[in-house]
């Protein structure tokens, strides 16, 4: 089955159980400071999952693009990706746990679907906790589809909560129940072990049943809802019979290049010796291969994304930029001691294409960027190696300066700072040199001097790699209707060549990414406060409608990423000087937002201004 077979298939099943189809939304999500890149499907409708109305209805379907930096340490092995792509459905206060499992077994193991062998198929469900009881629903209604079926029922596992339980920081979160598929060689097992890695996960249920409070108590959500996903990478690969995604056709001809230009093969024995920096270890030429593949893919998905994000040292551009040096640095390590990232690119874009005409449409920039990324890696790269080779050797010989953990040296975390903020080796980087090594990064160490110097944003600290629910408080839903206003007076200010590009809002200050090429003159910027702050004198109300894409074109509604649009949208109109297709929250009126004022106007990207502003 080839992917788009795939895609299609699931979106074709779900719409005929009444599911609307409703479009990928963009990698960066909109006003969600807590998290960097969309990891799943549930991401954009988290105020329908509180009781907010959806304009297509209480079922949806769709393909969503996801980015996770969570296990990135794992990417390498035949499972784990950067970017993939999740099919998901969702119940939004409709259907619950029966009709949602009887619906996932269906698509499943149906001959009209997908058809995967029964007897190759496991599930895992909540086993339960102090916050809540064990799923005793979930498991009787898989009790009674394996007795149909003539399956053991040892083939359903208990969890705890690490394994079957979705959360976030705050908001919508419950028990879910995970569905596996053996890959091994002969039957499978008769009982399911979730620690055989021949058992790989390939659908979640997600049952959304409560909401988790900040002081972290779970409390009975108005509505039960659905959150559905499916690995669209592993699913493909348990279909045609392959224990590896990267032999699937959406990694395949990646890896087919990456053999061309390094004229090695990614079946060739896997243990080879490698030299670097005069040292010699043991490397696993598949691992690297599965490393450039995906790191590449994600830094093109990233930056041709209809928010495109270059590489950088803040936020997702510094997500970017550290997927590209580690590509990079495993690309020397199979001989690739010239620029190869672009070629690699344009396969991805071959790839994607025709699903996320973002890539083909932004081609060029993604290419520039990358060659501009290589080039200055590149130009420290081989002193950043011998420097940290240096400092491995120095640590040996210095019986004062040895610095055990776990019966390894440690590099201390000023040195480990060095390292990254002279030669750009970022963290992951250096845990794996170290690892090869022997040796440990004091990473508090590192995490102390990167705050003290405060050369790149806190952002880009694992903490905010965590998953997490947008505040969507008072003052938050203030600084998002006064985002509104700000883009209108941008318009009448600089012309109307001014779009949004992506905005990050929290309830102390707005952000917010607009096209522009030139830096913005102080009367400019006094002259954008002043209308603002002249319409927010005037109390004017904030209305909102649902209507179809082509009635908010027709009057005149703004809409800055049309592609992430459904067939119904929300228009917010703001008196007689604002009109916008957008999702909310947003305040009722505007008399009482505040004073508002910029604080800073700086570059963001190349024809990218970025304004940081406030409410007083």
């Amino acid at each position: 089955m080839k992917a788009q077979e795939l895609r299609e298939k699931y979106l074709d099943f779900f719409k005929e159980k009444g599911h609307a189809i409703i479009p990928s939304a963009s990698l960066i999500p909109e006003n969600d400071p807590s998290v960097l890149f969309t990891t799943a499907g549930i991401h954009p409708l988290v105020p329908y999952f509180m009781g907010e109305n959806h304009p297509e209805g209480k079922r949806l379907t769709n393909v969503q693009k996801c980015l996770r930096t969570g296990d990135i340490d794992e990417v390498g092995d035949t499972t784990h990706h950067t970017f993939f792509e999740m099919l998901g459905n969702w119940s939004l206060g409709d259907y619950f746990k029966e009709e949602s499992i009887n619906m996932s077994w269906e698509f499943l193991t149906s001959k009209n679907c997908l058809g995967l062998d029964k007897n190759r198929i496991a599930v895992s469900i909540f086993q339960g906790d102090e916050n809540s009881d064990e799923d005793k629903e979930a498991y009787d209604i898989w009790k009674g589809i394996l007795e149909k079926e003539n399956l053991p029922l040892e083939r359903i596992a208990k969890l705890p909560k690490e394994n079957n339980w979705w959360e976030m920081e705050k908001g919508p979160c419950g028990p879910d129940s995970e569905f596996f598929y053996w890959v091994g060689d002969g039957e499978a097992p008769k009982s399911f072990n979730d620690d055989n890695e021949k058992w790989v996960e390939v659908w979640n249920n997600v049952f959304v049943q409560y909401e988790k409070t900040a002081d972290g108590k779970y409390n009975p959500l108005v509505q039960k809802n659905i959150d559905t996903g499916m690995g669209l990478e592993r699913t493909l690969a348990a279909l045609n019979g392959l224990d590896d995604n990267y032999k699937t056709e959406l990694f395949w001809p990646i890896i087919e290049k990456i053999e061309k230009i390094s004229g090695r093969k990614y079946g060739e024995k896997s243990d080879e010796e490698y030299i670097e920096s005069g040292e010699k270890f043991w490397v696993d030429i598949r691992k690297s291969m599965r490393i450039i593949a995906d790191h590449v893919k994600a830094a093109t998905m990233i930056i041709g994304d209809e928010k495109g994000i270059v590489p950088s040292n803040v936020d997702q551009g510094y997500v970017a930029r550290k997927l590209l040096r580690r590509a990079i640095r495993h690309g020397k390590i199979l001989g690739l001691e010239t620029n190869f990232t672009q070629e690699i690119a344009k396969v991805v874009i071959e790839i994607y294409k025709q699903v996320y005409s973002e890539v083909e449409k932004n081609k060029n920039v993604i290419l520039e960027e990358l060659e501009k990324e290589e080039d200055k890696f590149r130009e420290t790269l081989n002193s950043g190696l011998a420097e940290f080779n240096k400092i491995r050797l120095k640590l040996e010989d210095d019986s004062d300066d040895i610095r055990q953990k776990n019966n390894a040296h440690l590099i201390p975390g000023d040195i480990s700072f060095r390292l990254f903020s002279t030669y750009g080796f970022p963290l992951e980087i250096q845990r794996e040199m170290a690892k090869e090594k022997g040796m440990v990064i004091d990473e508090k160490g590192f995490e102390a001097e990167f705050k003290k110097h405060q050369d790149l944003s806190k952002t880009a600290s694992a903490g905010k790699f965590k998953g997490g629910l947008a505040d969507d408080g008072e003052e938050t839903k203030k600084l998002h209707t006064v985002a509104h206003l700000m883009l209108e007076a941008l318009r009448r200010v600089l012309g109307d060549h001014v779009m949004q590009k992506g905005s990050n809002i929290t309830s102390e200050r707005l952000r917010f990414d607009f096209s522009h090429s030139e830096k913005m003159t102080d009367e400019q910027k006094k002259e954008v406060e002043d209308i603002v702050n002249e319409q927010i004198e005037k109390n004017l109300s904030v209305e909102v409608e649902e209507m179809t894409l082509e009635e908010a074109k027709v009057s005149g509604a703004m809409g800055a990423f049309e592609s992430k649009y459904g067939e119904k949208v929300k228009v917010y109109t703001i008196g007689d000087f604002s009109k916008e297709i957008c999702g909310g929250p947003h305040a009722e009126s505007i008399g009482n937002l505040g004073h508002f004022k910029i604080k800073k106007e700086e570059s963001s990207s190349a024809g990218v201004r970025r304004i940081k502003a406030i409410l007083e």
